[in-house]
């Protein structure tokens, strides 16, 4: 292709090879079950079965409203960066130029660059394609929660079966989010394409390293993981 060297092809390589072996190890592997998303898509399965149990289900509600508003969030905003994204075709003279500033900067043909802009955009249309669809899943978990039959004078297995239903179609719609999120995250790691291949390997490098230590070794799934102290409910013993 022209203006390929064998670097842009590693780098490509890398990339592409580095986003799939992250989504399989995740969502996939024996790694993912220890993982952070795999621990909340267990919370989430308890909050289902502890809605269930309640007649009055207005704070599940609000919270499933909320999580489609966050999604919405990201949907419109992975709208605006393809667009954008589209937009660096028109100005590909003045890009190059800056670019070429830019040290250690990669002499770019034209033809390279546009096919980096498009991939961008092909990334950021692969990241509103996974919200919008986590929208419209957490939509059809909002109906099958208000389709879930009451704790009094309801049918005990339907009960039971529309909740772990409920709980599934959360997961799923949780389980696109998350892929449109790494997404965002991947874009910025193809970013550094831009400039020249080896700083393209450097930050997807980067990107997979930051990803995988939120999974297993944050704050947030050190948390998750938290046993509380001995007096923890002291004041409600009281």
């Amino acid at each position: 292709m022209s203006g390929f060297a064998t670097a842009d092809y590693l780098g490509l390589g890398f990339f592409i090879i580095s986003w799939w072996a992250y989504h399989v190890v995740v969502e996939q592997g024996l790694l993912g079950v220890h993982g952070l998303n795999r621990a909340i898509d267990d919370y989430r399965i308890r909050w289902m079965a502890e809605m269930s149990r309640r007649d009055v289900r207005i704070v599940d509600s609000s919270i499933m409203a909320s999580l489609q508003n966050g999604t919405a969030f990201f949907a419109s905003t992975s709208i605006i960066a393809f667009g954008t994204s589209a937009a660096l075709l028109r100005s590909t003279d003045s890009a190059l130029k800056l670019f070429s500033d830019l040290p250690f900067a990669q002499e770019t043909t034209r033809a390279l660059w546009e096919f980096k802009v498009i991939g961008l955009a092909v990334i950021f249309g692969y990241a509103f394609f996974k919200f919008s669809w986590s929208y419209r899943l957490f939509n059809f978990a909002t109906v099958l929660l208000g389709a879930t039959p009451p704790l009094t004078g309801g049918d005990v297995a339907a009960r039971r079966l529309v909740a772990w239903r409920t709980a599934q179609m959360n997961i799923s719609a949780a389980r696109h989010f998350s892929r449109g999120q790494r997404a965002f995250f991947f874009a910025l790691a193809y970013i550094g394409w831009f400039v020249n291949p080896w700083l393209f390997m450097l930050t997807t490098a980067a990107i997979v390293f930051v990803m995988a230590k939120r999974q297993y070794a944050s704050d947030a799934s050190r948390a998750i993981a938290a046993l509380p102290p001995d007096d923890f409910d002291s004041a409600d013993q009281a």
